[in-house]
């Protein structure tokens, strides 16, 4: 049995990869490779296949491997029906409660009223500072006599 799958190239750290048609009894390393079909670089996420070569190994019944499955659909190879794509995983979160963007947002409201609250304040302060100085008067003129 054929299948299509990614063979690693490159140094370590800038991987490459080919995508190739290969036996499966066959390691991707192995080097014995029915057919060469493009190449993957997932620095640049750049795809070079050969979409008539791709579609012709998967017509006669090379099994792609889910992420070279992914790769040719998202180049615009049409797959087989019997083809089926691995659904997206999803990650799991542990201690969600800590991430900031989930605590709950009371704390900014109790913030907005105290600041609110301070603007009249200082406005009546200034309504009541020209009384000030008649009470002063007051009390010269009381002290007076």
């Amino acid at each position: 049995m054929l299948t299509i799958r990614m063979q690693r190239t490159g140094r370590s750290g800038s991987a490459m990869f080919r995508v190739v048609v290969q036996d499966a009894r066959q390691t991707p390393t192995s080097g014995k490779v029915v057919a060469l079909l493009g190449n993957y670089n997932p620095h640049t996420k750049s795809l070079a296949v050969d979409k008539e070569k791709a579609s012709f190994y998967l017509e006669h019944g090379a099994q792609p491997s889910p992420r070279a499955a992914r790769l040719l659909k998202a180049d615009g190879v049409t797959l087989p029906a019997w083809v089926v794509l691995a659904d997206a995983k999803q990650g799991k979160r542990r201690n969600p409660e800590k991430f900031r963007r989930d605590r709950p947002a009371e704390a900014a409201p109790a913030e907005a009223p105290a600041a609110e609250a301070t603007e009249p304040v200082a406005e009546a302060e200034v309504a009541e500072t020209p009384a000030e100085p008649e009470a002063s008067t007051d009390e010269v003129s009381a002290d007076a006599e």
